[in-house]
């Protein structure tokens, strides 16, 4: 429900037996220069040509801030600016936006005024991309933009939070394009060592450094003539970035250590869980590999701003782990009772959809091969435990007297470190050396340990 004052930025109308989603326009007019007029589900606004709104005015940064049209409104965003976002002299990183509303970014003045039409946005009829699932609208949304993006070779972007599914919808794009019986090769960003990533991206030749025992091709050459999936780019070293962009731009690289110049004919499909935009505005990427990544940029809704799909989710879930046992499996999904669902759809979910999948793995394991035909196993309590010192949640629950103490104590323990480490990251906004550090461990370690329990 939108606030008071606030228009509702879109509609979810379904008409002649299809759904489409309709985006009330609107104007951005600012005091120097001339009025854009937009009728998109998301705008950017900046200094910086390649945005919807160009300022020119220095104390706008590149990537200022975004407008985002949502089911409640139209949400001003300010993207981690150097001057600031403002609405009617308000200081704000997010505001829901009233018509007529007075927006200032740095210096510069724009004048928020809604058109009076609207404008059809393209909602995909399917409810799954691959093996990406989702009957709400944002995800047919997204589900849209990617079965038009696939079939091209443009290079394309996912955002969103650990969890959500951007390998499994990474994989679909290549398995939907016209590269699909080529190569696909996967890069890591985040789990290789820095001193190590040009020689896994680029390759290197025999002795071009301590250990270098022989030539060895890297990701680029695998990936040619098919799709490298960058996952994590955003942990990218800054100093590495420009021999990423370099090979981007040109579709040629050199080996460490080698002067023979080699040509990749390679799709690239990049991932990450943070905001590039706010990383451009605090320096830590670069605005040029930014923009040549974005040709297509495609967030991923998290699970808490889709519940709707939660029961096709766990359908799958249960059919899919109960393979072999499909009576109970319908046993199992029939027998949710409504409080279930509605305990189910309020969790927040901070793993997203593989939190999902690891509780229902979870709960179906502990029902036990004696109560075949109950839900008690997907009716257990998602409550947060208490936090401990410090915030972090810790298992809690009763001693089983029955089992070995050594078992008893290693799944105690191991429930701790589940809880910890998706605390702990959680609390950094998905930052892996963030959360590392703070947690005193080694990055790669750290990440390990997340796998671990499938974050």
């Amino acid at each position: 429900m939108s606030e008071p004052g606030v228009t509702l930025a879109t509609r979810i109308l379904h008409e002649a037996g299809r759904t489409v989603r309709r985006v009330s326009r609107f104007r951005l007019r600012p005091e120097v220069g001339g009025a854009v007029e937009c009728g998109e589900t998301s705008i950017r606004i900046g200094s910086r040509e390649g945005n919807d709104l160009t300022l020119a005015d220095s104390t706008v940064s590149r990537i200022h801030a975004e407008i985002v049209a949502t089911g409640a409104g139209f949400l001003l965003r300010d993207l981690g600016s150097t001057n600031g976002t403002f609405c009617d002299d308000w200081r704000v990183g997010e505001v829901y936006l009233k018509p007529g509303a007075r927006l200032r970014f740095g210096r510069a003045l724009v004048h928020f005024e809604l058109v009076g039409d609207e404008s059809e946005v393209e909602i995909s009829s399917r409810d799954r991309f691959g093996p990406v699932l989702g009957r709400s609208a944002a995800m047919r949304e997204v589900f849209a933009v990617l079965e038009r993006a696939s079939k091209s070779d443009a290079t394309i972007v996912l955002e969103g939070e650990s969890g959500t599914g951007k390998e499994l919808v990474a994989e679909a794009i290549h398995r939907m394009s016209p590269r699909a019986d080529r190569a696909w090769a996967v890069f890591d960003c985040a789990s290789v060592p820095a001193t190590l990533v040009e020689s896994e991206l680029l390759g290197h030749e025999k002795g071009s450094f301590t250990g270098a025992t022989g030539r060895r091709i890297g990701r680029f050459e695998e990936a040619d003539g098919g799709t490298l999936f960058l996952d994590e780019v955003g942990e990218l070293p800054l100093d590495l970035q420009p021999k990423l962009l370099r090979v981007l731009e040109k579709r040629e690289l050199r080996r460490v250590g080698g002067s023979e110049t080699i040509g990749v004919d390679v799709r690239i499909v990049a991932a990450t869980n943070r905001d590039l935009a706010r990383e451009v505005n605090r320096g830590g990427f670069r605005e040029d590999l930014y923009y040549r990544l974005a040709v297509v940029r495609v967030k991923l809704p998290p699970l808490r701003e889709r519940p709707e799909d939660i029961p096709l989710l766990v359908e799958h879930f249960v059919t899919s782990l109960l393979e072999r046992d499909k009576p109970r499996a319908q046993r199992v999904f029939s027998g949710i009772s409504e409080a279930t669902w509605s305990e189910l759809r309020a969790h927040p979910w901070p793993g997203n959809v593989r939190e999902l999948r690891n509780f229902v793995e979870r709960t179906l394991a502990l029902a036990g091969p004696t109560e075949p035909f109950s839900a008690s196993a997907l009716a257990a309590p998602i409550s947060s435990p208490p936090p401990a010192r410090g915030g972090v949640p810790v298992p809690t629950g009763a001693v089983d007297l029955s089992r070995p103490f050594l078992d008893h104590k290693s799944d105690v323990l191991s429930a701790f470190e589940e809880a910890y480490l998706k605390g702990i990251l959680a609390a950094h906004e998905g930052n892996f050396s963030r959360a590392a550090a703070a947690a005193g461990l080694d990055r790669m370690y750290f990440k390990r340990l997340l796998k671990k329990y499938g974050v």
